[in-house]
């Protein structure tokens, strides 16, 4: 480890044991990250995407800060996050400064490095039934991996891609048992990895939040729509205030939780007001909030209709700016915050993602619902997942990301316009999907089939390209442009 890493780590140290000193070593932390983000040379980011992504990064500093002092975060239980956040994947170099020797193996057999993490769903099954569900869960579904099928695509994330995170999504991850064995042992035997659940928060108690709080190497992060009336309409009466429980669980052991929200034209008013924001981070305590967009699968009334409009994701995209720099809340829109991880994140490229669901299918994101490999015939093969990210859909797709701009300083398309399918989806059908891919629903076979659903969001991605492309080269490419004219 480096001097430079040993005060970094020291620093982190400091912050979450010593209330007396962390506000010193919250400025030590600022100033480092200021000086890696805006100050790093050789990277394709453009000034703005660094600034921002200075700004996403202090904001977690800030807020974790805060949630320590109100003791919503308990040290104890920030510890082991500490320990595997320092020594796992997140170090760039081996003790001896070299580079990392897996992920280098990988670039010398595949020509890239691999994925940062993957997204695991074990289950389809959910004690909920909410409308639009992207997974259409219930509490009828059955599929889901065998325990045995889940080890081995983790041990694989881990072992061949070198990766200490990984997110578990479902279904309710927490309803997952497979021969006697629930998700917690999965948390248990790969105690060095850091897992994100995203959950409906319904099934977590004092029982569940003291098995978290032991571990140590999990956030729980749930998923609401609003304030009460919005989340109780999307997913059930008495959902709220489930959460509210969950959420007093959580800060008794002092674990760190966020939340996650779906904007759809139901609730979009209440997310583009502060006091939604305000209201989680502030009174609930916290520590990061995502945020989605409705991806429409199939062209069913109900779905089509809870899309937002081009003009209010517009409206998000704006406010996202002001929280992070004015109110330093780390909110990330997967669709408006492109600058944070330098566009899309799927097809497992580097510094990205995979999809495994709970039938075992390899799937470029949680988004795009189609497939070429599913993992129970590739490990009958001899193969294993590094075979299904290099598969012709996921290559088109890389390919496609270079194109629009990712670590290529010499082409920046329009990074508000991110998303490879939603907001390209002409492009995604004849470019990026292949004949050989297999849609993972009927809704997916008629989103490739379907000329009305073509339609819908051929017009939705030329009125969002009319309305971003002008604030992207003025906002983005401002200072670019201006260093070619001189």
């Amino acid at each position: 480890m480096s001097l430079k890493q040993k005060v970094f780590k020291e620093a982190i140290n400091t912050v979450v044991a010593s209330k007396n000193l962390r506000s010193m070593a919250v400025k030590q932390l600022d100033r480092m990250i200021y000086k890696s983000n805006i100050e790093k040379e050789g990277t394709p980011a453009l000034p703005k995407e660094k600034l921002q992504k200075y700004q996403y990064l202090t904001a977690i500093l800030h807020t974790v800060s805060r949630n320590l002092d109100k003791g919503y975060i308990k040290p104890k239980v920030t510890r082991k996050m500490i320990s595997v956040f320092t020594t796992g994947d997140k170090l760039i170099t081996s003790r001896e400064g070299r580079l990392n020797p897996v992920k280098e193996a990988y670039k010398e057999k595949y020509g890239i490095y691999p994925p940062l993490f993957g997204v695991i769903s074990p289950t389809k099954s959910c004690n909920l039934q909410c409308t639009g569900c992207y997974a259409t869960s219930d509490k009828t579904s059955r599929a889901q991996l065998e325990y045995e099928v889940t080890r081995r695509v983790i041990r694989e994330t881990h072992d061949l891609f070198h990766s200490r995170f990984c997110t578990i999504s479902g279904g309710e991850p927490f309803m997952y048992r497979s021969d006697g064995k629930t998700i917690f042992d999965i948390f248990e035997e790969f105690d060095d990895m850091f897992f994100l659940v995203y959950t409906n928060g319904t099934l977590i108690d004092d029982r569940v939040a003291a098995r978290l709080a032991e571990l140590g190497n999990v956030t729980p992060c749930i998923s609401v729509e609003g304030f009460e009336k919005h989340t109780d309409e999307r997913r059930g009466k008495g959902v709220h205030h489930k959460i509210l429980n969950a959420i007093t669980a959580l800060q008794k052991e002092g674990i760190p939780y966020g939340v996650s929200i779906t904007a759809t034209s139901h609730n979009v008013d209440v997310l583009l007001e502060e006091d939604f924001y305000d209201y989680y981070f502030r009174d609930l305590g916290i520590s990061y909030l995502f945020q989605f967009q409705m991806m429409p699968v199939g062209r069913g009334k109900e779905v089509i209709d809870l899309m937002i409009t081009p003009q209010q994701r517009v409206d998000l995209f704006h406010l996202w700016k002001k929280l992070l720099a004015e109110r330093r809340y780390p909110v990330a829109d997967f669709w408006n915050s492109g600058a944070l991880t330098d566009g899309c994140l799927a097809y497992g490229r580097w510094h990205g993602y995979f999809y495994v669901n709970w039938h075992g299918n390899v799937m470029p994101c949680v988004f795009v619902p189609f497939y070429e490999d599913n993992v129970h015939d590739l490990y009958e093969r001899g193969l294993t997942l590094a075979d299904a990210l290099h598969s012709d859909l996921f290559k088109r797709g890389r390919k496609w990301q270079v194109e629009h701009g990712f670590s290529n300083p010499h082409c920046k398309k329009n990074g508000l316009m991110p998303c490879s399918i939603k907001d390209h989806f002409d492009n995604f059908k004849e470019n990026i999907l292949t004949g050989n891919a297999r849609a993972e629903n009927p809704n997916a076979e008629e989103m490739r089939n379907d000329p009305v659903y073509a339609d819908i969001l051929r017009e939705y991605d030329r009125e969002l390209e009319r309305l971003t492309q002008q604030i992207f080269d003025e906002e983005y490419l401002a200072d670019i442009l201006k260093e070619a004219a001189v």
